[in-house]
């Protein structure tokens, strides 16, 4: 395994929201970046965004105009997976089915070199699954960052069966040097965010489709009785609903009928409003 001081090179799979936020946040602390996805449209696309969200930092004065082109210049998009050969750890963040991401880890575990760490960004899906399209199942973590990445300082290490104590500490390491905070989970559904967070964000919205109270009210409710940032209907949309309902099917089946779908999400989900990033979701945008 790689000590954190070899580390230079970052690969990230996937360049959508999460993929593209911990490029920018990997690429600002100053390590260089392999970006990849399956089609150029994609790569740009993050890369754009990347740029955007750069340009806004640079416009409330928390980096600098030189900060910001150093940072672009050190990331690459790719659509090739052979692009991450020379990548000393690669961290996935592809969407959230585990066939797709088995496939990746075993094209990955045949691309990079035997002592690379191999990190995923599920948010439900187990590692130690995950893993086991590898030969290298102890060089396998969970290295879950939140959305939206360059901004939140959480990232929860999820700790697979087979997980090296050495790898575990690593992930903490280069969680820190981003700017973030870490807390551990063990491999279980849902981990400890999303197995607390989407029963709050469906009883939400079962408040709502029952007439409890407006989406308004409730949010209101939320962020002044309990203290949180956000309300669950306004943080569903930040989320996105339909990786909200992904989540939340993932853990009914996990766990039963406690994490069961709302209703009015998989209504929304199936309507295309799914929240946010359509530009409308429980809100308009």
């Amino acid at each position: 395994m790689r000590s954190h001081t070899e580390i230079e090179t970052i690969g990230v799979i996937g360049a959508g929201t999460m993929g593209h936020g911990i490029a920018q946040v990997a690429a600002t602390t100053g390590y260089d970046v392999v970006m990849r996805d399956i089609e150029q449209e994609y790569v740009d696309r993050g890369l754009d965004s990347i740029e955007e969200s750069l340009s806004r930092l640079v416009s409330k004065e928390r980096l600098t105009a030189a900060e910001k082109a150093a940072t672009i210049d050190r990331i690459t998009g790719t659509t090739a997976m052979a692009d991450l050969s020379a990548c000393d750890l690669v961290i996935e963040a592809a969407v959230e089915n585990m066939e797709i991401k088995q496939s990746i880890f075993e094209e990955l575990d045949a691309v990079v070199d035997s002592d690379v760490v191999l990190a995923t960004n599920t948010s439900t899906l187990s590692i130690t699954t995950i893993a086991a399209a590898t030969e290298r199942q102890e060089l396998v973590i969970g290295l879950h960052f939140m959305n939206p990445v360059p901004i939140m300082k959480g990232v929860e290490v999820v700790v697979g069966e087979r997980t090296d104590d050495a790898v575990v500490d690593l992930a903490h390491e280069l969680a820190v040097e981003m700017g973030k905070e870490t807390w551990e989970s063990d491999d279980k559904p849902g981990f400890v965010t999303n197995r607390i967070l989407m029963p709050w964000i469906n009883e939400g919205i079962r408040a709502y489709d029952e007439g409890v109270a407006s989406k308004d009210d409730i949010d209101r409710g939320m962020t002044l009785g309990t203290n949180v940032p956000m309300g669950p209907l306004t943080l569903a949309d930040h989320i996105g609903l339909d990786i909200c309902l992904n989540a939340s099917e993932t853990l009914y089946d996990e766990l039963g009928d406690r994490y069961k779908p709302a209703y009015l999400l998989k209504r929304k989900v199936e309507a295309g409003d799914l929240g946010k990033k359509t530009g409308r979701g429980f809100y308009d945008y």
